[in-house]
């Protein structure tokens, strides 16, 4: 894994599934209205990743959505810190800059290119599989940072486990979900996590010339985190 030079940041999704939810009003910004929906995604062994979708009004406008529609987006996956009681929670969701029904089998690829910006957690699960937690900052242009969590396995794992706070990390993956059960002021609830499954690192020269269909690359110089 040789990242001893990488010049950007990015964050390109590629996803195909159907729409599970109907969108429903997000929030506005600057006087734009964003809405939410929810993506099932399945996977070659027949379950389902179900994933957030943030989709701006104008996106809407033009491509309107109902469940069961099949749908092809490109965009970024990107981070929100929640301030709730119960403690700050990372916020993920899939940001659509574009989208179209179509009738594509699935597609769930996703290429980032970021900075280590906590020590990698090297663990086992129960069947004794070796897999490393590892959070990535992604800058944007405009002075924020994504910070999304990925999961390496077996080799790559023990690999990324070496790296440090500040290492440069490109790699390629699919976003997944899982759901958890976690104890709040006594009672147990079911929550959903998101993160990307890595399946190779590389270098950002090496997957900006990938195959990787082409989209738009918001490209922004690494920056200390």
């Amino acid at each position: 894994m040789d990242n001893a030079y990488q010049p950007l940041h990015f964050n390109r999704a590629y996803i195909c599934g159907q729409a599970a939810t109907e969108p429903a009003l997000s929030h506005a910004n600057h006087g734009e209205k964003f809405y939410r929906f929810f993506l099932s995604v399945p996977r070659l062994s027949g379950q389902c990743d179900v994933l957030p979708v943030l989709v701006p009004q104008t996106l809407l406008w033009e491509t309107p959505l109902h469940p069961g529609d099949r749908v092809l987006l490109s965009g970024q996956l990107r981070s929100f810190n929640n301030r709730s009681p119960d403690g700050p929670r990372l916020i993920l969701s899939l940001f659509a800059r574009e989208m179209e029904r179509t009738d594509r089998e699935p597609i769930n690829r996703i290429q980032l290119s970021g900075t280590i910006c906590k020590p990698p957690h090297l663990r086992r699960t129960p069947l004794g599989r070796e897999i490393c937690d590892v959070i990535l900052a992604v800058n944007r242009h405009y002075g924020r940072a994504d910070y999304l969590p990925c999961i390496t396995w077996g080799a790559v794992a023990q690999r990324t486990a070496g790296l440090t706070v500040g290492s440069p990390l490109a790699l390629e993956g699919r976003i997944q979900s899982r759901t958890y059960n976690k104890n709040v002021g006594g009672q147990m609830q079911q929550r959903t996590a998101y993160e990307v499954s890595v399946m190779h690192p590389a270098t950002a020269e090496e997957l900006l010339h990938s195959d990787f269909p082409h989209q738009s690359v918001d490209e922004c110089p690494a920056s200390g985190v």
